[in-house]
């Protein structure tokens, strides 16, 4: 294999997984306020990629041919509608059922994930079918030596792991952060000490579907395409990457989507090699047997959660 073409593994490979991981903070964000399980997490991402799709489409309207200025409203738009989807999730679904079993939580965002999803497929000018998404970025690239490197796709990954990191500072470094990780550790010492419980919440879900929506527009701009159908697999993939790193445990979600990045990248190259009867498309196969079995080895997650890490 020649140097250029793993570099383009590897790229892929950091690009899949910071996208995971983004949808991985998101659940364990969930996890941590309510101990719940928002199955709709990955439609909600969806929700996202349409939304700027359909800002670039109004802006084209509008006479805005600038790129820097259409991705900013496209990432403004794609924010603003799913962090208020989040909130709203959790102020007339995920908090009524706040003491009914777990199982209610996960099936009412389950089927609300459906709707969403349908509402979208049918409603959405031809939504049942791909879309193409904008090129906005810089199609240029850089040569070092024999590693060959899209503009696009290093700008899109420092953006990811800026965000990434502006999340985790948010949770470690500020007095809102204090507030989430104090609910997450003890939601009713926190009302005793005077926390908001309902709008610590009601943020955490509106942050986590934010981060959804960067996920949703950094998928699309990388592979210049979205469909109804993405959250359903980058939902699962994300969900899975949370509990493979420890549901509850940032750094773990973290861990956990690049590791699944990895098993789909190590998948695609490795099997067609060791079987050659077995194509690169069941890389996902590959990747979800390979969860499966880390989960029996240490179910608990890579990072076991310890309830004063939580969140």
């Amino acid at each position: 294999m020649s140097l250029e073409i793993l570099s383009q593994y590897v790229m892929n490979t950091l690009m899949l997984g910071v996208i995971y991981a983004m949808v991985a903070v998101g659940f364990t964000l969930f996890f941590g306020v309510l101990d719940v399980i928002k199955f709709s997490h990955g439609d909600v991402l969806m929700l996202g990629g349409f939304t700027a799709l359909a800002t670039y489409v109004g802006t084209q309207a509008a006479g805005v041919t600038n790129p820097a200025l259409q991705l900013g409203l496209m990432l403004l738009a794609a924010v603003a509608v799913t962090a208020a989807t989040g909130a709203l999730v959790a102020r007339f679904l995920v908090l009524p059922l706040k003491n009914a079993p777990p199982i209610n939580v996960l099936l009412v965002t389950l089927m609300f994930g459906l709707a969403l999803r349908e509402a979208v497929r049918l409603f959405y000018p031809d939504g049942s079918n791909p879309k193409p998404f904008p090129r906005l970025l810089p199609e240029g690239q850089f040569q070092l030596g024999s590693l060959v490197l899209r503009a696009d796709s290093l700008m899109l990954l420092a953006a990811g792991l800026a965000t990434i990191v502006g999340v985790h500072l948010l949770i470690t470094r500020t007095k809102l952060g204090l507030a989430i990780r104090a609910v997450a550790q003890d939601s009713e010492t926190a009302r005793v000490m005077g926390i908001d419980f309902q709008r610590v919440v009601l943020v955490t879900f509106g942050l986590g579907s934010a981060l959804a929506a960067m996920a949703g527009v950094m998928n699309g701009l990388y592979y210049n395409e979205v469909n109804f159908g993405i959250g359903l697999l980058l939902g699962v993939i994300g969900f899975s990457a949370a509990i493979l790193g420890g549901l509850g445990n940032f750094l773990g979600a973290i861990l956990g989507g690049f590791l699944f990045a990895a098993l789909q990248t190590f998948g695609a190259v490795a099997l067609p090699v060791i079987t050659p009867s077995i194509p690169s498309a069941y890389k996902d196969v590959f990747a979800f047997t390979m969860v499966i079995l880390l989960m029996a080895w240490k179910p608990t997650g890579l990072i076991a959660e310890r309830s004063s890490e939580r969140v």
